[in-house]
């Protein structure tokens, strides 16, 4: 790279969406009398505290129930214009359906008003991995009936909330809980059941579309849409074989959730395989067109690496349980950045094949990078005397991956906004603290004392200048 070039100054469009996203059960903890009811995290906590890093489970958390005002005030402080947070389900309904609590609805409408007090607009998302535990005893998402349980507790949401918010998301990377309870077992309740694993999917995306038609009856002038994890899939070569199988990996973890959510069906290319190993769901007359005509307004990116992948070298035992990789094996590119704390590679020029894939494929329809973000163990090395993480290296993984989304912008990408994952650092599922996210660093040694690391300085003049 030239100097001119590394001088060159990325500028975005007016009224981009600096931010960044966290989720309920990862940042709130609970405090006694919050009338908060168990969901399917603390249930296997209770269940299997070895399974947790360091044993640390999500009743403390980040404390954002206690802290949210100086959390608030800290995102007003780092530049945020926007905020995507997520409404615990067990908290508003503790048994998932029925009752509400109405502390849960005052802490929510608090958070709503202190973020629009600030300038700082609210981004609802409805489900972030985090099922009330009385509607998982009736089988979670397997069960057609947790569907119609989840759009009651949105249309409640809307009703509460509608007038103040304007950006709502049905799910949050809805294929998580489909790979982590039903395939792979990193999620309670860890089942190994590829035919259960496809009725969640599915319900989960009937349950997006009959959202989408609740908010719409409602006429609340937002818009409603969803949050997508998605990993470009890359063949290993040109080679027909290998790109047959990044076609395949792409069907299974991208296409599945983006084509019926944007496009409102589901691609051929999952059904054939669907159909021929017999793993079909079961579905019921209408739902097909309730998905074809309730699709999404506005759709999020979760960004953070690549699936490289070739042509099935080892075929599987014949007895073994039937999984996506029957169709292709995963490679490991050589020479290949990586953050080794996570085992991911880092491939920035991915963000930009995702939103020019999205523009060309997808209607251009608008959107926004939800998620992108760097987990990084032993961040307090990086610390000064004054207390503060010198964080260079998110710095850079953050501005490497806005640049790529800058070029698509000027190719016409109907790209929006950037929110890093995440604005403090928080409990990560079973990994715990184990690696650290945030803009701002969590002390759990000391009550949760934040403190602003270097990066949250930076991206606070990339908001204020629009660009950097």
């Amino acid at each position: 790279m030239s100097m001119e070039n590394n001088k060159q100054s990325y500028t975005f469009p007016e009224g981009f969406w600096w931010g960044s996203s966290a989720s309920a059960t990862q940042t709130e903890g609970s405090v006694p009398g919050d009338g908060k009811g168990p969901n399917i995290w603390d249930h296997w906590f209770e269940q299997e505290p070895t399974r947790f890093f360091d044993g640390v489970g999500p009743n403390v958390t980040s404390q954002f129930y206690r802290k949210y005002k100086e959390d608030i005030r800290l995102m007003k402080e780092i530049g945020h214009n926007s905020f995507r947070l997520s409404i615990s389900w067990s908290r508003l309904l503790p048994e998932g359906t029925g009752a509400v609590n109405e502390e849960a609805v005052s802490f929510y409408n608090d958070v709503i008003n202190e973020l629009i007090a600030h300038d700082i607009e609210p981004f609802v998302n409805l489900y972030h991995f985090d099922m009330p535990m009385a509607l998982q005893e009736k089988g979670g998402w397997v069960n057609r009936q947790v569907v119609d349980d989840y759009v009651s507790y949105a249309e409640l949401c809307f009703q509460l909330f509608g007038d103040r918010v304007k950006k709502w998301f049905t799910h949050n990377e809805p294929i998580v809980p489909v790979e982590g309870g039903y395939m792979y077992s990193f999620h309670y309740p860890n089942e190994v059941d590829f035919q259960k694993a496809v009725q969640v999917g599915y319900h989960e995306l009937l349950s997006n579309a009959k959202a989408i038609a609740a908010y719409k009856k409602l006429k609340q002038d937002g818009k409603i849409g969803i949050i997508l994890n998605l990993t470009p899939s890359y063949p290993r070569s040109q080679n027909p074989r290998d790109v047959e199988a990044a076609e395949m990996a792409d069907a299974f973890f991208n296409r599945s959730f983006l084509d019926p959510a944007v496009k409102g069906h589901f691609p051929e290319k999952l059904v054939e395989v669907l159909k021929k190993e017999g793993f079909m769901p079961s579905m019921q007359e209408g739902d097909l067109e309730l998905i074809q005509e309730n699709t999404v307004d506005l759709l999020g990116i979760n960004y953070y690496q690549p699936r490289r992948v070739k042509a099935k070298e080892h075929m599987p035992h014949p007895n073994a349980p039937f999984m996506p990789n029957h169709y292709f094996d995963a490679f490991d590119m050589p020479g290949r950045k990586m953050n080794v704390y996570r085992g991911w590679e880092i491939y920035e020029k991915g963000i930009y094949d995702i939103l020019k894939k999205v523009q060309t494929d997808y209607d251009n329809i608008e959107c926004f990078i939800s998620e992108n973000g760097m987990g990084v163990e032993g961040e307090e090395r990086f610390k000064d005397e004054e207390g503060m993480i010198h964080d260079d290296y998110r710095i850079d993984f953050i501005a490497e991956h806005l640049k790529w989304v800058h070029q698509a912008i000027k190719e016409g990408s109907n790209v929006k906004g950037y929110h890093l994952w995440t604005f403090m650092d928080n409990w990560s599922w079973s990994n715990a603290y184990k690696n650290r996210y945030g803009f701002v660093s969590v002390d759990l040694q000391e009550d949760g004392k934040r403190t602003i690391k270097k990066s949250g300085y930076w991206f606070q003049s990339v908001s204020e200048n629009n660009g950097f």
